[in-house]
């Protein structure tokens, strides 16, 4: 691998002009690798190395970097000189609003945003307006966005949060400053897979709504027990407060009908973004048209506000159409490869870490995945705190990254295959990864 010497003075320079000379934080990593390209499953830097990418966009180009039908799509919609005119309905909103309805049976009607985050601060203002409630419930590890009811908790230590506690709350650990104490006084973290949280909460809270990733994909991949959110959605009619399912991760990565179609529960609204037009900038609310026609309600003091100037951009929709597309074609069987390279990843990762005495388990839902230092499926963010290797797992990544294998150098952070991986991509990955077990991990390998 090349020393990463020009992607440091591309963040050096940027640095004069930008806070932290990144405009999304998050993406500051160690090492910061400035990347100039991206074809399919491979991704080039700016000091000419190549990478078999896992980290896809935080999983938003579920088909691959630069899918060539995508970008024909959204060629052909520059080429007719399609206008954002922040005037009147447009053609394309309607043809992608009907796609997506077909697409989630369990979704009513649908408004359009531009981010993930925009569509979960609709979704909660929606719910304080149906419940003329105001607390709301999210979850330890959880990641709905940026704004100040849920930006806290995610990746928590110990020492910020406290040791475990079901069932009962933790402390709002924020993500920002600048959110005022009364909007941290109404919302309420508990831990995933914990409904006696759920109800402990609710009996001391007047509860608008929970809103979870229905899969925690932001610890990595951390699975839904069973009766879980069937459990939440029982709990939620008895108190009359909204289920709301953050699927801007899981939404079209693991089924066309989005994660809610595989696990069988009907949330009241759902947030979807990322894969939905394979990493271009559009994000979708929806969900049952009682509480979506909220932003008409004919009331003005019931009226949820939705509005933006580049909802709906021409560009950004034709690639959500195009995707959907490419997604329902039964020709292109993107859902059939994904999983079967999932399968071919996973039985290779445990093939080769059984040689070990290193404790593991790697968890995977579909085309995403992640490799825990324990040696059991983890049920929430506290069982990871107490259990994965955290150390470990960051050399472990830098060690794959060095030799080709690009996943985010953040422990638990989750890898995602995509419809542009081949069943050679795997083998390679498998093949780097058995040199850097060998010399990284206890115990001996057999080449």
């Amino acid at each position: 691998m090349n020393t990463l010497i020009k992607s440091s003075e591309i963040l050096k320079r940027n640095e004069n002009y930008i806070p932290g000379g990144v405009v999304s934080l998050n993406r500051k990593s160690d090492p910061n690798i400035c990347f100039t390209k991206g074809n399919g499953s491979r991704v080039w830097d700016v000091d000419g190395n190549e990478y078999i990418d896992y980290q896809a966009g935080f999983a938003a180009s579920f088909l691959g970097h630069n899918d060539p039908d995508i970008n024909q799509a959204v060629r052909e919609t520059l080429e007719r000189d399609a206008v954002l005119m922040g005037a009147g309905p447009t053609d394309l909103e309607g043809i992608f609003a009907e796609m997506f309805i077909r697409s989630v049976p369990t979704a009513e009607s649908l408004q359009i945003t531009t981010t993930g985050s925009e569509a979960t601060y609709h979704a909660i203002r929606i719910a304080r307006a149906a419940t003329k409630k105001q607390h709301v419930i999210v979850m330890q590890g959880g990641y709905n966005g940026w704004h100040n009811d849920v930006a806290c908790n995610v990746i928590s230590s110990l020492a910020d949060v406290g040791p475990r506690v079901s069932p009962g709350e933790y402390p709002f650990d924020s993500l920002s400053a600048g959110i005022p104490d009364v909007h941290k006084s109404l919302v309420h973290i508990i831990n995933y897979n914990d409904l006696a949280s759920v109800e402990y909460v609710v009996k001391r809270y007047d509860i608008a709504c929970i809103i979870l990733e229905p899969l925690l994909q932001n610890i990595g991949i951390v699975k839904p027990q069973p009766g879980y959110l069937e459990g939440l959605r029982k709990l939620a009619d008895a108190h009359n407060f909204l289920l709301i399912f953050d699927e801007v991760k899981t939404g079209f990565r693991h089924a066309l009908g989005g994660y809610q179609s595989i696990c069988g529960v009907t949330p009241d609204l759902s947030t979807f973004g990322k894969a939905i037009a394979n990493g271009f900038p559009l994000g979708v609310i929806a969900g049952k048209k009682k509480y979506m026609d909220y932003f008409v309600h004919p009331e003005k003091e019931n009226r949820v506000l939705i509005a933006g100037t580049y909802n709906a951009f021409p560009l950004t929709t034709m690639a959500a159409i195009a995707t959907l597309k490419k997604l329902a074609s039964a020709e292109h069987d993107v859902y059939g490869h994904v999983n079967r390279l999932g399968a071919m990843l996973e039985e290779g990762l445990n093939s080769i870490f059984s040689e070990t005495d290193q404790p593991y388990y790697l968890a995977r839902q579909g085309s995403a995945y992640c490799l825990y230092l324990m040696d059991h499926a983890p049920a929430d963010l506290h069982d990871i705190l107490n259990n994965h290797d955290f150390a470990l797992d960051k050399a472990y990544r830098l060690a794959l990254i060095e030799k080709g294998i690009y996943n985010f150098p953040l422990p638990i952070k989750q890898g995602s295959i995509s419809f542009a991986h081949t069943e050679k991509d795997i083998e390679i990955t498998l093949d780097k990864t058995r040199e850097v077990v060998s010399s990284l991990f206890k115990g001996v390998v057999v080449p």
